[in-house]
């Protein structure tokens, strides 16, 4: 596997990304700065996708086992209309995420023709195995994330290092919310979602991570939302 140095949770790195491989300036990253209602009022709207960066930790590792034998066991509905890659690249967990986020709202972005265009339309038909794969060998991609992990605090760590910190995310696809995570050997349905209401139920899942591990304070909630500038 290869390995690629870190993106951070900071939403001028991760737009540098975006802009860079095709999303145009009317979307953008923003901090979500707490999960109760008030706070999650100040976020712009619309919100097409939710990103929570959390701790891979003991506690995180045994509800992940526990999460896929539950599938694994009961099964679970999954629209066929969700993008959904397995991560086959070190630390490229928030690249991984942001295509899960765009790549799951393209009708309502509007992609400029470049480099994450030309990836989602390549690897349409392929398995979540081979999307990942095929992330690898993207020089478009890979070369714009390399660009935006230089950027900020991510510039000083190494990409040998074994992070310890995980960047997934929620979206919304046919009335149903989604968390999609290279790691899982899943997609994860979480239940009935609407447009408006994605940004209040991804809430609900990412205090669910929180609160299995209350003293960990390893957790950051980003939403890529219409631009209000």
């Amino acid at each position: 596997m290869g390995r690629w140095l870190p993106l951070e949770s900071n939403p001028a790195v991760l737009n540098k990304f975006l802009g860079d491989i095709g999303v145009p300036s009317s979307w953008a990253i923003n901090d979500v700065l707490g999960m109760d209602e008030e706070l999650l009022a100040t976020v712009p709207q619309p919100v097409a996708a939710v990103i929570l960066l959390y701790p891979i930790n003991d506690t995180n590792e045994a509800f992940k086992t526990q999460q896929e034998e539950s599938i694994d066991a009961d099964g679970q509905e999954v629209s066929d209309k969700v993008y959904f890659m397995k991560q086959c690249v070190g630390n490229s967990c928030g690249t991984v995420a942001l295509i899960h986020a765009v790549g799951n709202n393209t009708e309502q972005i509007g992609l400029s023709d470049g480099a994450l265009k030309s990836f989602l339309e390549k690897t349409e038909a392929m398995s979540p195995e081979e999307r990942g794969n095929s992330l690898e060998e993207d020089e478009g991609i890979s070369s714009a994330h390399e660009d935006s992990a230089k950027e900020g605090q991510s510039a000083t760590v190494d990409r040998d290092t074994q992070l310890d910190t995980h960047f997934i995310a929620f979206v919304h696809v046919d009335g149903k919310l989604y968390e999609l995570d290279g790691r899982k050997k899943y997609v994860i349905n979480h239940g009935d979602t609407s447009p408006d209401s994605l940004l209040k139920d991804s809430a609900t899942v990412c205090k669910q991570f929180m609160e299995r591990d209350p003293k960990e304070l390893r957790y950051a909630v980003v939403a890529l939302t219409a631009n209000p500038e």
